[in-house]
């Protein structure tokens, strides 16, 4: 009889190579710590990143400092980005400001985040297209993990920094993302200056708000300078359900359909886009989850505190819970538990500090008078 190999072990392992994830690897890994990140994607270059993120001075840039990648991180950043333009439904303007570089939430693709992340990792630090499928307890805090091409590893630390639907979370709660009653439709207007001259115009440098009662356009300038528009609806849960979204300009009309009374140049931004539109529900997970300690295990990221995307904290809390826990780490070797119970609590406190922001900028940027209520906060005047 062949013996059977001996199953591996990773004395930390990390389900998930986003942002947090990595981050994580990287302060344990300048703290002479090595961690084994796996990801279910083929490669690094297996799916488009996209988007433009803004890392806040006071959550992301603190965790980029701790892992010593700041200057490297503002060398990236998209000068111009923290532009603000905020309309109504008739495509008037309400407020505009342009990027005068004092700003403290400077804007970065997330594709070269990420890229900067990865760049400063060990060869080898990340298992590409390792699946995971679930994991379960061994006692003593440790735990068996399996994978879907049939592996299975052992950790003395499991990290879950697997997103949304994470198959980490069921071993500390029960908690699952419930639909947020919000949908979004993105599309792309590549080239903007030259070939969407008008979207252009009405994006303008960074952000743009138009934002009107249930309805609303969320759009930013990408660094290769086209548009990328998240049109949002509120909608039953089943909405997307009913839109071919193989058929391109059938779900343009369809989307549009949501947006009688429009201005045209705000219509435009789905009618004149190029390529093919993408749905996606907003999903959140309950505002304040905790959990009880469990040995050996813990979450960062949306895998422990999904929100909105309204108060722009999702990127910002994952970087900073991956630094805060590679911190804790550090500080308490050979007390994992000691490190998990301080991350956790300060995490527990901040995710939900940030879930509730959110959840309440979500209910302020759909109202009839959206465009007024963002540029009063925006401005910092009363009302």
């Amino acid at each position: 009889m062949t013996a059977s190999a001996p199953v591996p072990h990773h004395p930390i392992a990390v389900v998930g190579a986003g942002l947090g994830g990595l981050m994580l690897a990287r302060v344990l890994h300048t703290r002479g710590i090595e961690a084994a990140l796996f990801d279910l994607d083929a490669s690094p270059e297996a799916r488009t990143q996209g988007g433009m993120l803004d890392i806040h001075d006071d959550s992301g840039q603190k965790a980029l400092r701790a892992a010593g990648l700041h200057e490297a991180f503002l060398a990236r950043v998209h000068h111009g980005g923290e532009a603000i333009r905020v309309l109504d439904r008739h495509a008037t303007v309400h407020h505009s400001r342009q990027d005068d570089g004092t700003g403290g939430r400077p804007e970065i693709d997330r594709g070269d985040l990420r890229d900067l992340l990865l760049g400063s990792l060990p060869q080898g630090t990340i298992r590409w297209g390792a699946k995971v499928t679930g994991a379960r307890p061994l006692g003593d805090g440790r735990h068996e993990v399996t994978l879907a091409d049939g592996g299975v590893f052992t950790t003395d630390l499991l990290v879950g920094a697997d997103g949304a639907w994470s198959r980490i979370r069921p071993l500390v709660s029960d908690a699952v993302p419930a639909y947020a009653g919000i949908s979004f439709v993105e599309t792309d207007l590549p080239e903007a200056d030259e070939r969407h001259p008008v979207s252009a115009g009405v994006i303008g440098a960074g952000m743009l708000f138009a934002l009107g009662a249930g309805r609303g356009f969320l759009a930013h300038r990408e660094t290769d300078g086209g548009l990328h528009v998240y049109t949002a609806v509120e909608a039953p849960e089943d909405w997307l359900d009913g839109i071919d979204f193989t058929d391109t300009e059938a779900a343009k009309d369809a989307v549009l359909k949501e947006f009688d009374g429009w201005d045209d140049t705000l219509k435009a931004l789905v009618r004149d886009a190029e390529g093919a539109l993408v749905p996606r529900r907003i999903h959140a997970l309950p505002v304040g989850l905790r959990w009880d300690r469990v040995p050996g295990v813990t979450l960062l990221g949306d895998a422990a505190h999904l929100m909105s995307p309204f108060a722009g904290e999702g990127a910002n809390l994952a970087l900073l819970d991956g630094a805060e826990l590679g911190l804790a780490l550090a500080a308490h070797p050979g007390d994992t538990e000691a490190a998990l119970t301080s991350y956790e609590t300060e995490m527990f406190r901040r995710a939900e500090a940030s879930a509730a922001d959110s959840a309440q900028q979500g209910r302020l940027l759909f109202r009839e008078d959206s465009a007024q209520v963002l540029t009063a906060m925006f401005t910092g005047a009363e009302g």
